[in-house]
């Protein structure tokens, strides 16, 4: 009769003697635990690795599937399991971050734990492998409170731009307009600068003169200019520079402040006075008889002249005595 491979139990690791491994019956598993646990069924690893009957339970008679130590879940357990990690990191990341960040450090801390020692019986966790478990807690609660966070930012961001912004109608978008060229184009421009006026005091002229004695002249400016078309029409222009082609020249004006001095009276030279021909209207000087008669030395154009003074004896019909005391040409 051909020999029955060993029905499932632990068995000493064939590789590690302080641990025993789950044979499932066909092969070995991931499972291990102390080999100092007092209620596991014990096989001798021999007869798992060579086939035979299956060995024999310790004194007690308990099997594995009564310790509960290597006891299988249904698939439906481990993922109402996964569920309720992920709601539970959703809840703590709304309600307590800082909960939430402690309870993933100290998932972590226990899988390190387990890595390192190989296992941690008061955590019932028996091999290396549980800290995969414990890195899967750690990694379903971040990814619980990140879809917590990513669940209420919208809806906090809804929430505020409805609060802040008035709803508008809908507008239709504007359809993007061609693009017009626009170029540059450098021009030059000749200007007329006028000329300006000066005068100066002149005292070799008469006051009250006046002469031109520096004629003056425009000059001419070039300024060049920088034009922005857009689309052939200018838009727009700046100074690029200045340049002045012929300076103008300043006129200037010659005032007199020379003042005329009164010509000298003429020197009295007394003459007879000959009988018939002086004015019988004026005593103590020759009036001569004639169309008009002034005093020498004033103002008058004559043709003739009387120097004075003269008085008057009758009418004063050359308006000789100008301030009527009687006596002319004073």
């Amino acid at each position: 009769m051909p020999d029955l491979p060993p029905s499932p139990a632990w068995y000493p690791d064939p590789q590690d003697a302080s641990l025993l491994r789950w044979w499932d019956g066909t092969s070995w598993t991931a499972h291990t635990t102390p080999a100092h646990t007092p209620s596991v069924p014990l096989a001798t690893a021999g007869t798992a690795a060579t086939g035979t009957s299956a060995p024999s339970s310790v004194a007690t008679g308990t099997s594995a599937a009564d310790s509960g130590i290597a006891r299988r879940r249904p698939w439906w357990v481990t993922a109402l399991i996964a569920v309720g990690v992920i709601l539970l990191g959703g809840v703590l990341a709304r309600t307590t971050p800082v909960l939430l960040a402690l309870a993933v450090v100290a998932a972590i801390g226990v899988a390190v734990y387990v890595f390192v020692r190989g296992s941690a019986p008061r955590l019932r966790m028996r091999s290396r492998a549980s800290g995969l478990l414990a890195l899967g807690t750690a990694a379903l609660l971040v990814f619980g409170g990140g879809a917590a966070n990513g669940a209420t930012r919208p809806a906090n961001e809804a929430t505020a731009v409805s609060a802040t912004t008035t709803p508008h109608a809908f507008v239709a978008p504007t359809p993007t307009p061609t693009p017009i060229p626009t170029t540059f184009e450098d021009i030059d421009v000749t200007t007329t600068i006028p000329f300006e006026r000066s005068t100066v005091d002149d005292a070799d002229r008469d006051l009250g003169t006046t002469e031109v004695v520096t004629a003056g002249v425009d000059g001419t400016k070039v300024t060049t200019y920088r034009v922005t078309k857009v689309g052939g029409k200018e838009t727009g222009r700046t100074v690029v520079k200045e340049v002045i082609t012929l300076p103008p020249v300043t006129e200037v004006t010659a005032h007199g402040t020379r003042e005329q001095q009164a010509a000298p009276p003429a020197p009295f030279t007394a003459q007879e006075e000959p009988s018939g021909q002086c004015d019988s209207n004026y005593a103590d000087a020759c009036v001569p008889i004639a169309s008009d008669v002034d005093c020498a030395g004033g103002s008058g154009n004559g043709p003739a002249y009387v120097q004075g003074p003269v008085r008057v004896i009758g009418q004063d019909i050359y308006r000789l005595d100008n301030d009527g005391d009687g006596i002319g040409c004073e």
